[in-house]
Parts: structure tokens; C-alpha cells; sequence
């Protein structure tokens, strides 16, 4: 009964446009990522959707992007893991998810890129078949550059250009994106979950062959899900300070490596693994920044720019950063939102960007200047708030409680009316 109520409340007034099987789409002839015309180019980065708890949670999560798009026009929006909660799914219906996920940035014609999350790596669901499936749709800028199962999938680069760059032009700006991996191996054991050596291997090579072929260091950005220990350490040591780091600070990092064992039990001591990682980017010119995920309950960014901690690597001023929680899968109810980072060609020449948070409630927060100053200049704090699904005090675990209730809430929120959206929503509930 419960089933057929939600399944008509999907489909009133609703018409379908989509079918089950797809086809891959030809995205290799995407133009390339450019400027505007005035020098600037905005990411928005969203992060932990965790789609497949259930049909409201996903129809929340969508109309979370799609407000935050619609308030922000982004020229690219980067999925930084955790997309979907594969613990959650079956095998034949797991991928079916990205048909939603993606949907926001379909029906307006954006681009977009991902990574992949621990919660995307699991017994019933792999980074192949969602790269595959994310293929099916016109936009998906997602690549696999380093081959081999212990790289995990989503490891690339995207270069961005000037706005009047025809042909045979050095980027303004380089995208990494680092598969930070964890969960499991599809129908197998678990999986370590950090960035893999032959992934760093891969960045340095090919680093130095862009910086070989354009006679320069271009600045760049990263993307990984998990953070790296360093985030750990400055949080632990230093302190984030609500006006110089501006952002929810309410849990302890959990970074690349902690907890993993090999045994599949977890629970085993941190053991330096995303070291390789950390030297790298530290060793790299231009780097501006680490953008992170995993951690619902952190939003703020630390620049990173000495010896910390018990770490050996000191730090080159790279800053470390956290997103905004954008889904209502996933444990915790802070206000969801979506990390916007702000580009321009005179800033790109500092190596400095500029970023704040939009909110589900249309609200900026944590406006920040990624500069040479930052950690030491002040801003206005975020406020601490929470939001929660209807007729529900708390609608998800706090960290502590993790493993995250796959409770189902059943129900949907009619104010999105993405017709890919709601056919995609009703197909995966129908084959649950």
C-alpha cells in the first residue's frame, strides 16, 4: 500500500521521457572548459549526495542542486563523491541512480565532472559501470586515465582555458581529480581507501609533462572524497577558528587511510598511506587548493603552510578544503548546500580563488579569498543549522551512530518536476 501511494504521488501530472536501457553518448566532443569573456570561471561542488535511501531523500537531494545551480549558474559542477549509497542498492538497479543525480545538470545544459566516493565503491555497485552510466548522458566530463583495479576509477585531469583560445593554447587552470577509493571491491573484499601510488606516480608524470610542454607551472585545483591526514593535524593542532576558517566544525576528520585493515574488519591504525599524496601536492608549484568530502559535519578550509602535528611533510600553503553535506542520504542534518569556488584569470596569477557556500535556503555563508593572507584574516562565522525531511525531528545519524541508517522515507517532495528526474525516481523504486 505504503509503495503504491508513493509511486502515484511521483507520477501525478508527471510525463515520462527516459527508458531503463541507454545507450553511451558521445562526450568526447564537449568543448573544451573555458573562461568567461570577463576572466572567470565558478565550480560548484557538490559533495555526500548519497542517492538510494529512499525516494524522498533523493527528491530532496535533487532539489537541493537544482536550487543551488539556479542561484549560482556555475560553469561546471564537480560530484566529489559519495554519490551513491551502494550498501543501499542491487547490483542490476545500482547505476540506475546517476540517472537522477545527473538530471539538474541535464535539463539545464551544464557540464559537470565527479569523483568517486567509499559509499561508490561497494559489493554491488563499481566505478566502471557508473562512469559507464554516467556516459549515457550529454555533459559528463568524468574520465579514468590510470588503468588497473588498485587505482580505482575516477583519476583525470580537465584543462580550462582562456575565453578566446582557439587552438594550441596553454590552460589557465588545471582540474585533478583523485580517486580516494575505500568501501569494496565490486563483489569482493575491501578496499584500501586512499589514493593509490601508481595514481600518484600517474600526477607526477604527467605534471611534469604539462609543465615540459606549456614552459610553465599552471595553476591548478584538486578533487578527492576522502581528506588527506594533514586536514586531521591542522584541526587537531592548530584549531579551526570560526572567523579565520569559517564553517561548520562539529567532527573530527576521518582522512585518507584511518580505520582501513585489510582483514575487512576495520578499526586498524592510520599508517601514513596518504603520505605519497601529500608530498605531491606540497611539491607541486599552483596548487591552490584540496577539495574534500566524507566528513558531513566539516565545511571550512585551513591553509596549510607549515609542519604540523607529527607530520614530516611541511606544508607549501596548499588549502585544504571541505564542501558543503548536499544530500539528505548520509549521516547528520546540517543545512545542505553546495561549496562554490569562484575563478579568475587576474586571481589565477596569484594563485588565489575566491569561495563560499550556497545553502538550500538561498543563503551565502562563508565567504571567503583563498589568498596569501588567508588563516589570518577574519570573516564572519557560519552559523551552525540543521534541516531536516518533513514530520521528522532528526532525520539522520549523527557521526557517531556511523554505520548510516539505511532507513527508507517514503514520499516526495512534487516542488522539483524534472521529468528525467521523476521517471528515473520512479524506475529505481519500482526495482528495489
Amino acid at each position: 500500500m505504503l509503495r503504491s501511494l508513493a509511486l502515484a504521488s511521483i507520477l501525478a501530472g508527471q510525463r515520462l521521457h527516459t527508458t531503463a536501457q541507454r545507450d553511451e553518448v558521445d562526450n568526447s566532443n564537449l568543448d573544451p572548459l573555458r573562461l568567461n569573456e570577463d576572466g572567470t570561471f565558478q565550480i560548484c561542488v557538490f559533495s555526500d549526495l548519497h542517492f538510494a535511501e529512499g525516494p524522498e531523500k533523493d527528491a530532496r537531494s535533487a532539489k537541493v542542486m537544482a536550487d543551488v545551480i539556479d542561484a549560482e549558474s556555475p560553469d561546471l559542477v564537480v560530484l566529489n563523491g559519495d554519490l551513491i549509497n551502494g550498501e543501499s542498492t542491487y547490483s542490476h538497479n545500482s547505476t540506475h541512480y546517476i540517472d537522477q543525480i545527473v538530471a539538474p545538470m541535464v535539463d539545464r545544459n551544464l557540464t559537470w565532472a565527479s569523483t568517486y566516493g567509499n559509499h561508490d565503491h561497494n559489493r554491488n555497485i563499481n566505478g566502471t559501470g557508473m562512469l559507464e552510466r554516467e556516459h549515457t548522458w550529454p555533459g559528463s566530463r568524468t574520465e579514468s586515465m590510470v588503468p588497473g583495479t588498485n587505482a580505482g576509477t575516477t583519476n583525470y585531469y580537465l584543462p580550462v582555458y582562456a575565453s578566446d583560445c582557439s587552438s594550441n593554447c596553454t590552460p589557465e587552470l588545471i582540474l585533478w581529480f583523485f580517486d580516494s577509493r575505500g568501501g569494496f571491491y565490486y563483489q569482493s573484499s575491501a578496499q584500501p581507501n586512499w589514493v593509490d601510488k601508481s595514481v600518484v606516480e600517474w600526477f607526477n608524470n604527467t605534471n611534469a609533462d604539462l609543465v615540459e610542454e606549456y614552459g610553465k607551472e599552471i595553476p591548478s585545483l584538486a578533487f578527492t572524497h576522502i581528506p588527506v591526514y594533514a586536514s586531521l593535524q591542522l584541526q587537531k593542532e592548530s584549531g579551526v577558528d570560526e572567523n579565520n576558517h569559517p564553517g561548520i566544525n562539529d567532527e573530527t576528520v576521518i582522512q585518507q587511510g584511518a580505520g582501513w585493515c585489510a582483514e575487512d574488519k576495520g578499526g586498524c591504525d592510520y599508517g601514513n598511506q596518504d603520505m605519497l599524496l601529500m608530498q605531491a601536492l606540497v611539491s607541486t608549484p599552483g596548487v591552490i587548493g584540496l577539495f574534500s568530502g566524507h566528513d558531513h559535519a566539516n565545511s571550512w578550509c585551513y591553509k596549510w603552510d607549515s609542519k604540523v602535528g607529527d607530520m614530516e611533510i611541511e606544508g607549501n600553503g596548499i588549502n585544504l578544503c571541505y564542501g558543503q553535506h548536499t544530500g539528505y542520504g548520509g549521516y547528520g542534518d546540517w543545512i545542505r548546500g553546495g561549496r562554490q569556488i569562484v575563478v579568475t584569470q587576474e586571481g589565477l596569477k596569484k594563485n588565489e580563488v575566491d569561495s563560499h557556500i550556497r545553502l538550500e535556503s538561498k543563503e551565502v555563508v562563508g565567504k571567503i579569498s583563498l589568498n596569501s593572507t588567508y588563516n589570518t584574516d577574519s570573516y564572519e562565522a557560519t552559523p551552525n543549522q540543521k534541516t531536516f525531511l518533513s514530520g521528522a525531528s532528526s532525520s539522520n545519524p549523527s557521526p557517531s551512530d556511523r554505520p548510516v541508517s539505511l532507513a527508507a522515507h517514503l514520499g516526495l517532495n512534487t516542488a522539483f518536476k524534472s521529468p528525467l528526474f521523476v521517471f528515473a525516481g520512479v524506475l529505481t523504486w519500482i526495482m528495489i
